[in-house]
């Protein structure tokens, strides 16, 4: 998507946070809920959007990484982001022992790209390079603004379906909405957790296949990519990691076990799907 495409849905998703907050404000606390709902919109549109960066990696425990750490993730960095034509993007270490990878920041000037203690120790060079191609794809596509804003978002409408289910019990079952509480909340209880999922699964399927087909470029081809999502795929379901789910779409692939009924709903494509899309492009 072009980077007009991306602005206009930054735009979109910023104002469709502000109007889930204000909703939930009046069914929780009816016309004075509203208005602070309002201020409270108005501050995490703009904390998300100048300090998106900051939120990912706080959501995801990363810690900054220096060159004298990783001289060789460093230059093969540098190297990517001259094939990309992109500035340089600060690295952070995730500790985490599963293999997997993100990025973030509002613009690929403020860039930044993460990776965990597992992909470093278990990533051949050319999976590793092909892994972080893909996440300098998502820097060049201009993306990884969007991740972080539906991160945000899919938090802050969690927090308010749990705030309803408070309400709901200590409101007494009340149906009057001009004071908020009680039963007009039961829709956020109930709508709230589904939509943070169906907007994270909306925003990740898509820009995965373009950041992987744009990641080959990059790279120079699409094998080590390939290879790099299989042994991801199976390392994230036999290693766990700690993670606000809320930011899990943010990463490569989905670092949260899978479960039978949330598989409708995941936020990423299927891995099998992926390769076999890398693969054609490797037979073209």
């Amino acid at each position: 998507m072009s980077g007009l495409g991306n602005q206009v849905k930054t735009a979109f998703f910023m104002a469709l946070l502000t109007i889930i907050v204000i909703i939930a404000g009046n069914a929780l606390g009816g016309s004075n809920g509203m208005m602070l709902a309002f201020v409270f919109a108005m501050v995490m549109n703009f904390g998300s959007y100048w300090f998106s960066d900051k939120i990912a990696l706080k959501m995801t425990h990363s810690v900054p990484l220096s060159e004298e750490q990783s001289p060789q993730l460093f230059a093969m960095v540098e190297r990517l982001a001259q094939n990309a034509g992109l500035p340089t993007p600060r690295l952070y270490l995730t500790q985490s022992p599963q293999p997997n990878a993100f990025a973030t920041g509002r613009n690929p000037s403020h860039a930044v790209i993460a990776v965990t203690e597992g992909l470093l120790s278990m990533m051949s060079k050319e999976e590793l390079e092909g892994v972080l191609a893909h996440e300098m794809a998502h820097i060049k596509n201009r993306d990884i603004l969007i991740g972080t804003l539906a991160a945000v978002m899919a938090g802050v409408i969690t927090t308010l379906a749990h705030w309803a289910q408070w309400a709901l019990i200590f409101g007494g079952g009340s149906r009057d909405s001009d004071d908020g509480g009680g039963l007009a909340a039961l829709p956020l209880i109930i709508l709230g957790p589904l939509a943070a999922a169906l907007i994270q699964m909306a925003l990740s399927r898509s820009r995965e296949f373009q950041a992987d087909a744009s990641g080959a470029e990059i790279a120079g081809n699409s094998q080590g990519l390939a290879q790099a999502l299989l042994k991801l795929e199976r390392a994230s379901s036999a290693i766990p990691m700690n993670v606000s789910p809320s930011a899990s779409h943010l990463f490569i692939v989905n670092p949260l076990k899978k479960k039978s009924l949330t598989t409708l709903f995941s936020t990423h494509p299927p891995v099998q799907e992926r390769v076999e899309r890398l693969n054609h492009m490797e037979r073209r």
